[in-house]
């Protein structure tokens, strides 16, 4: 009796632990959901959120387009790690200084965001993986030798978080130079934009490639 009661008994603590083992997790559709963070340490990457619209187009027009400064359209597809599939819905962030080379404040600005400055947006690649941000070339640093550049924060809607790629900087830019480029890691891509100018306006196209040597990016 005593050994058919401590069969019974093993009998059903394994069957209990079958049981809870055997419950499957809801897929949240979030990859990479490690403790290691897609792109490293971002400093200021929760800025991007502040003010973030809920609509977000694929083109973007920042509030320095009617100010003064040289008007500079900037362009380009994003594509999927494959580097030739577009891929659509990714948003992109984007912050830079003026013409004056500052993070300027203005009238109005959150002062949270004050580190980034008004000349900021947010846009979400369409069908195709393409993108259109209307804004003023940016100005390098005052009394610094860092090329001019516009920053740029990319979220994938199956990432757990944001992360950072390659600034755009311009070709022509004087302070670009060999030193210089030799410090970029090719994340996202090439970001050495050549401007084309056209009716007083320049135009540079920057392609991404969602994860190229972006760390910790998970294996697709």
């Amino acid at each position: 009796m005593k050994n058919a009661l401590g069969l019974y008994f093993k009998i059903a603590i394994l069957l209990a632990a079958s049981s809870c083992n055997g419950q499957t997790q809801p897929d949240s559709g979030i990859k990479n959901q490690t403790n290691a963070r897609v792109g490293g340490p971002c400093d200021t990457c929760e800025l991007m959120y502040v003010g973030m619209p809920q609509s977000i187009d694929a083109t973007d027009t920042s509030k320095a387009w009617s100010g003064d400064g040289d008007k500079l359209v900037l362009t380009g597809t994003v594509y999927r790690s494959d580097q030739k599939t577009p891929a659509p819905d990714i948003l992109l962030y984007y912050w830079q200084t003026n013409e004056d080379g500052l993070y300027a404040d203005k009238q109005g600005l959150n002062p949270d965001v004050k580190r980034h400055g008004y000349i900021r947006g947010w846009v979400k690649t369409d069908r195709q993986g393409k993108y259109t941000i209307y804004t003023i070339r940016p100005a390098p640093y005052p009394n610094n030798t860092m090329p001019a550049h516009v920053h740029m924060l990319v979220k994938e809607p199956t990432l757990a978080n944001e992360y950072y790629i390659d600034d755009v900087v311009f070709e022509d830019d004087p302070l670009l130079t060999s030193q210089e480029r030799n410090q970029f890691n090719n994340i996202g891509g090439s970001s050495i934009v050549k401007p084309r100018l056209l009716h007083d306006v320049q135009y540079v196209n920057r392609d991404i490639i969602l994860g190229l040597n972006v760390k910790d990016y998970p294996e697709q």
